[in-house]
């Protein structure tokens, strides 16, 4: 191993968080790093539980005891000693919270600066007629008053304080002394002799009432009228309100503006300012969504999943639990058949329009309904009320959390009718800048929103006051480019983002703060990128090393590792086999190391290889006709049964919606008798070739240390009944139950079944300690008493899979379980570890291990959204022998991915593109890997080197220049 001694260096000794096994290592600062190595030997550990953590630690202490305690702070980890570390941030792959008021353009703070351009240079019109609005005179306000007719009264108001917090004591006393009589406080008119005592935490708008006239159309109407006009503009700075009232005591109000008024419609608001384009401020929030975008309502879709049924049968899904004839929904909708004349034996789908709008929408006609309930009849005549608006009635009056919880089943976000999703009053969606308004520059893909200020021609006077806002808003789109996020759009939601677009959102910011000096510690930016945009990424990197700070990433990505300075190789297993140093140096030096399995797989020791034949299926399809979500093309998609398929295509080329979107939850809608709202797209054909359908994604299978792998794929209930079946257990009357830390009775009661007890320690770190009464063994006494094979229920719970494999080996319903997590690769893990702390790629292991364990049927549809995330070459090379498996018994196995040891593996593949967003949606090529290598597609050029050579080009060029220098020596 050869380092540049000239460099300063990041010098470790004695780490042992985790499962790192006491390692010394030396790291060159300011080089870009990759740590690499098996999923679970630690690498995660190593960046982000010890440097990070002491970095930041360290950062933190530095600050008063005050700061400290508004800070979270972090433990100490278990290192004797960190030299070198420099400032360190994180970016990880935790997705941005689903808060739906989050969206690309407000945490890259691009939306902030668009908020700023379009309050200064917008230009607004009238969001009724559409002309572009101009400043009004006196004169013209006064006719447009007078226009309203003769004889109503008006009272003429001044703003004088609008949303500001405070008591204003002042403005009441300066406006007294200038003579005024009267002002309307938040709404309310009041003598201004009054006294005011207004909370000053709240907000308060105060406007003064310059004069009280009645309009007629006179010559001395018209002189008052416009001096009281102009004393209002003068003390409302341009704007003014009129209240009017009729003869019947109707009132209503207008303001107007010597700014902004449209001439024809009458129609003025306040002078432009940033908040009114904030969909998070109510100067600016659609009033109907709340600027949401949508409206939580009852989906007719959801209240009728498969229109194929008859009523009869329960098509109408919330009435259908009791579906007896002498049910009371039954008896509603038998007196609706009646009434209409329909027959409740017809599909749903074969009814008339006119009578599925009745069923579902109501009726303002009265029908005569007759129930019988417990032997007596009821006879009524009135209007029906309509399935989904009952529900959403219901829903609204309900006190019951779990008939709330039930209805909303039945719900789904429908965009707003009012701002069609745009979540701002017509108004600001009324200002444009380049013929566009806010919202539509926000829908579209950023690429075409780069090209649109790039293109943007501005008056002389319009571009010195934009000169920097643009800047800001150029620089920052061109660092989502540079990371490989041209397909997105600035209105896209957080809480739809993948961890790796979040990562990289997050990485595009840190480029755009130009820090120097940083330790820039990252986790897998490259997931959820094509091969194609890979370099974007790596260069983007590069230039943050270049600028003078050190990445230190953990990654499994060859073309990453092959373009890193210096990489680090962990393991050499997982779990407690790994936590080792097995190499570190250049991507040509890890190559030469004969213990690093990394180093194999990048020099062509170690493979996976390409089968020797494809799987022709079992000759049966799921046909998608008509798929249009987001930006797919009204497209139909034919998916072959009984074949591994690979979904493929450059980034928001549409594989998410496609599959996750329309294909999961149209066919869960059909056939697991879910609830849930599919994409659109016109119909799904061919359900009836499965019997189940499954999606395996990396969610956290728990939210609580409670959770752990044991529990959640059903092994902790049968170790549980085998304690109970112990000797000692059946003397004692020990049910299973007393073996669970969750409930009362076996657990420790001094830390609720926990293990640890957590002390609060203000301005420090709280810290975590074992249990003084169970030392962290989460049972009491009693329980641990009870032992099988020597080992008591704690004991069990520590062993990892590998351990526990081989001392359940005669118990078939345990072994077999443990056997699918071992065969997925999991073996190191911990039976009880909590789920909390399982990464992304385990936690989908554990769920696959979960499905493996069930008797399969042979017609299941197993679908996987890029399952390689967190895998090592050799881990992706146990999972795709286990997908072989669930594919060779008969099932279907559908995964999106971008790794091509995987596509290369499949058996079909069906391409989308070819771009991502707007550019994207179509199905480019289908066919075996061979076949869609000929296709001159983004992913067919990548396949096709790959298949001819099995190497990408760059891991050729260095293994070329690896070769060269060996016959040098």
């Amino acid at each position: 191993m050869t380092t540049d001694t000239s460099k300063k260096q990041i010098i470790l000794k004695g780490a042992r968080e985790h499962n790192l096994q006491n390692i010394n290592l030396s790291l060159p600062r300011e080089d870009f790093i990759v740590i690499t190595g098996l999923s679970g030997s630690g690498k995660t550990t190593l960046a982000f539980d010890t440097i990070y953590a002491e970095g930041q630690r360290r950062y933190v202490e530095s600050l008063s005891a005050y700061a400290r305690q508004f800070l979270g702070q972090m433990k100490k980890p278990e290192v004797d000693y960190i030299e070198g570390l420099s400032p360190a941030i994180s970016i990880d792959q935790k997705t941005t919270r689903e808060n739906p008021r989050s969206t690309v353009g407000t945490i890259t703070e691009i939306y902030d600066y668009l908020r700023l351009l379009y309050a200064r240079i917008g230009i607004p019109h009238c969001p009724k007629c559409g002309k572009e609005i101009s400043q009004q005179t006196i004169g013209q306000i006064a006719q447009n008053i007078i226009s309203e007719g003769e004889g109503l009264k008006i009272q003429i108001l001044a703003p004088i304080i609008k949303d500001r917090k405070g008591q204003h004591k002042n403005v009441f006393e300066d406006l007294r002394e200038k003579g005024f009589v009267r002002v309307r406080v938040d709404g309310e008119i009041h003598e201004l002799e009054e006294t005011f005592n207004l909370k000053k935490t709240f907000k308060h708008t105060i406007e003064v009432i310059v004069d009280r006239l009645i309009i007629r159309k006179d010559l001395d109407f018209n002189r008052r009228l416009s001096d009281s006009l102009e004393t209002a503009s003068q003390f409302g700075e341009g704007v003014i309100n009129v209240l009017y009232e009729n003869k019947q005591g109707d009132k209503y109000e207008k303001m107007y503006s010597e700014d902004f008024a449209c001439p024809d419609c009458g129609i003025s608001f306040d002078e432009l300012s940033p908040r009114m384009f904030s969909f998070n401020s109510p100067h600016g929030a659609c009033p109907e969504c709340n600027g949401i975008g949508s409206k939580l309502e009852i989906n007719p879709d959801l209240v009728v999943p498969n229109p194929d049924l008859t009523l009869n049968e329960g098509a109408i899904i919330p009435w259908s639990k009791n579906n007896k004839k002498e049910g009371y929904y039954s008896q509603m909708l038998q007196a609706l058949s009646n009434h209409y004349n329909f027959s409740m034996d017809v599909p749903f789908k074969d009814l008339p329009k006119e009578i599925q709008d009745i069923i579902l929408f109501g009726t303002d006609e009265r029908i005569a309904f007759a129930f019988q309930r417990r032997n007596k009849s009821y006879h009524v005549n009135r209007k029906y009320e309509g399935v989904v608006v009952r529900l959403q009635r219901l829903y609204f009056e309900t006190k019951s959390n779990g008939n709330r919880k039930y209805i909303k089943k039945f719900m789904s976000d429908r965009e707003c009718y009012v701002c069609h999703g745009r979540r701002l009053k017509p108004e600001a969606l009324a200002v444009t800048v380049g013929e566009l308004n806010i919202a539509e520059i926000c829908e579209l893909a950023i690429k075409d929103s780069y090209q649109f200020f790039q293109d943007l021609k501005l008056s002389d006077r319009d571009q010195f006051i934009a000169k920097e806002i643009l800047k800001e808003i150029n620089q920052r789109l061109k660092f989502l480019i540079d990371v490989g996020l041209d397909y997105i759009s600035l209105s896209r939601s957080s809480g739809t983002l993948s961890g790796g677009e979040a990562q990289r959102i997050r990485l595009a910011t840190q480029i755009g703060s130009g820090l120097v000096g940083v330790c820039y510690i990252l986790d897998e930016p490259s997931i959820g990128l094509h091969q194609r945009d890979n370099l974007k990424l790596i260069d983007a990197l590069k230039h943050l090393r270049d600028i003078g700070n050190t990445l230190i990433i953990v990654e499994h990505d060859e073309e990453t590792i092959l373009s890193a300075d210096y990489v680090v190789d962990i393991g050499p297993g997982a779990g407690e086999h790994g936590g080792n140093i097995v190499a570190a140096g250049t991507p040509l030096e890890i190559m030469e190391s004969p213990d690093s399995i990394t180093g194999k797989y990048l020099s062509r020791k170690e493979t996976i290889s390409i089968p020797d034949k494809r799987r022709e299926g079992n000759g049966k399809n799921i046909i998608i006709h008509g798929a249009r979500q987001n930006n797919l093309k009204n497209i139909d998609v034919t998916i072959p049964l009984g074949l591994f398929t690979c979904i493929t295509g450059v980034s928001g080329s549409g594989k998410s919606s496609l599959i996750n979107q329309i294909l999961y939850k149209g066919l869960a809608t059909i056939i697991n008798r879910k609830y849930m709202y599919a994409g659109e797209h016109d119909s799904i054909d061919g359900a009836r070739n499965i019997d189940k359908i499954i999606i395996i994604d990396q969610k956290p299978i728990g939210r609580t240390p409670r959770s752990n792998p044991a529990t959640y794929i059903g092994l902790f209930t049968p170790i549980r009944e085998l304690f109970a079946k112990t000797p000692l257990a059946k003397a004692r009357g020990y049910k299973p139950g007393r073996f669970s830390f969750n409930v009362k009775g076996g657990r420790c009661e001094a830390c609720h079944g926990d293990g640890i007890v957590q002390i609060e320690m203000h301005f420090l770190a709280d810290v975590f300690v074992p249990c003084d009464v169970c030392k962290g063994k989460r049972y009491n006494e009693e329980t641990l008493d009870v032992r099988y094979k020597g080992k008591n229920i704690y004991e069990v719970l520590e062993m990892t899979v590998e351990e526990a494999l081989d001392f359940f080996e005669n118990v078939p319903n345990i072994y077999k379980k443990l056997k699918t997590l071992n065969d997925v690769g999991l073996g190191y893990m911990k039976l009880g570890q909590p789920a909390t702390t399982l990464s992304g790629g385990e936690a989908q292991r554990v769920k696959l291990a979960k499905e493996l364990s069930r008797a399969s049927t042979g017609k299941t549809l197993y679908i996987l959204d890029e399952p390689t995330t967190g895998l090592h070459f050799a881990d992706i090379k146990r999972l795709l022998s286990v997908l072989n498996r669930l594919t060779d018994a008969g099932n279907s196995v559908v995964v999106i991915e971008h790794n091509l040891d995987v596509i290369k593996t499949a058996d079909h593949i069906i391409d989308l593109g070819p771009e991502g967003g707007d550019g994207g949606g179509r199905v480019i090529a289908t066919g075996t890997p061979e076949e869609v290598a000929e296709s001159g597609t983004y992913t067919g050029d990548y396949l096709k080197e790959i298949l001819n050579e099995n190497i990408t080009p760059l891991a050729k060029k260095l293994i070329e220049e690896h070769n060269t220098k060996i016959e040098s020596k």
